[in-house]
């Protein structure tokens, strides 16, 4: 399953966010702390980079994140020329109080009359951005809803005197290069309802958290993860829950949706879709497009090739 979504208002939301990047000091990233690289929109890369602008790289819902994950993606942002990774979640007052500070330390030399702090946040839709701008202005400034696209126009906003924050809506890219990818961001509830299946999210989710994560499974659902595969997680938690249809068969289509709302509010447990070194995997088995149809490699191989890295990392097999 391919899963690709760029609304209409996204793409004048691109060729807006170029135009404000030529006057922007900072770019504030936000991402999401289970699947940081996947929700790391390349089209911000290109345009901070192109600019040279430096950027704070917020994993927000680290609440729901592997901690062990996280450590490994902070060490692997902070490593970054110009890049400065925090976790945080950006519904605790406290964290969120911390992120001007981080900002300043970015750019010393602004944040002055003469010199205001202009900083723009960006990021994929529902990762937080909206919650993050109200409880930096400790105000409602900017809608906030449990499904992506809220935001659609910027809107430019005065933090104290001397800062002035730019909020974009939320943004994917055109083209989603690895299978893997489309997945994580609809499980984790960055993509439209009309663009996915949930039986296959969920299929894709539940195999990913049996491979890594199989004492939540047994927590959460109490089953037995012996032997058993992805199909059989599902249906296991329409047994834990008795969802059946008329017929007397268990209601896949409605477990599917528990288990995907029980991994995106945390009640499944603290679950990271990638680390590092999964990811640096997916990326060496990585085959462009370009190359299909030319004999090297096919659509098939490809695809399988990008599903069964994301299992995988350096410690596991």
């Amino acid at each position: 399953m391919s899963i690709q979504w760029f609304p209409g208002h996204m793409n004048a939301a691109r060729k807006k966010a170029a135009e404000t990047m030529e006057n922007t000091d900072l770019v504030i990233e936000v991402l999401d702390a289970r699947i940081p690289q996947a929700s790391c929109n390349p089209m911000v890369e290109q345009l901070r980079n192109f600019r040279q602008r430096p950027c704070l790289k917020i994993l927000n819902k680290s609440d729901l994140a592997d901690p062990d994950s996280t450590a490994a993606w902070l060490a692997f942002y902070n490593a970054q020329k110009g890049v400065k990774a925090v976790a945080l979640s950006c519904k605790k007052p406290a964290d969120v109080a911390k992120i001007t500070g981080y900002c300043l330390a970015l750019a010393p030399h602004r944040a002055v009359p003469t010199k205001p702090l202009r900083m723009m946040i960006m990021g994929i839709p529902n990762v937080g951005k909206s919650t993050m701008m109200n409880a930096l202005l400790k105000k409602r400034v900017a809608p906030v809803g449990d499904e992506p696209a809220v935001t659609k126009v910027q809107q430019r906003l005065y933090l104290g005197k001397n800062m002035i924050l730019t909020d974009t809506p939320g943004m994917l890219w055109p083209k989603i290069a690895h299978p893997t990818d489309g997945l994580m961001l609809a499980a984790s509830h960055a993509v439209g309802v009309n663009a996915l299946i949930e039986e296959e999210v969920a299929t894709f989710l539940a195999e990913l958290v049996l491979q890594r994560y199989p004492q939540f499974l047994v927590a959460r659902y109490g089953m037995n993860t012996d032997g058993i595969d992805a199909v059989s997680v599902i249906e296991g938690v329409a047994k834990k829950r008795g969802y059946r249809l008329k017929g007397g068969e268990w209601d896949f289509e409605k477990a599917a949706h528990t288990l995907l709302l029980d991994y995106r509010s945390g009640a499944l447990g603290r679950v990271s879709l990638e680390t590092p070194q999964s990811r640096e995997i997916l990326l060496a088995n990585y085959v462009p497009p370009v190359l299909l149809g030319q004999g090297k490699v096919t659509d098939t191989e490809v695809g399988e090739q990008g599903r069964d890295t994301i299992f995988t990392d350096s410690g596991r097999e």
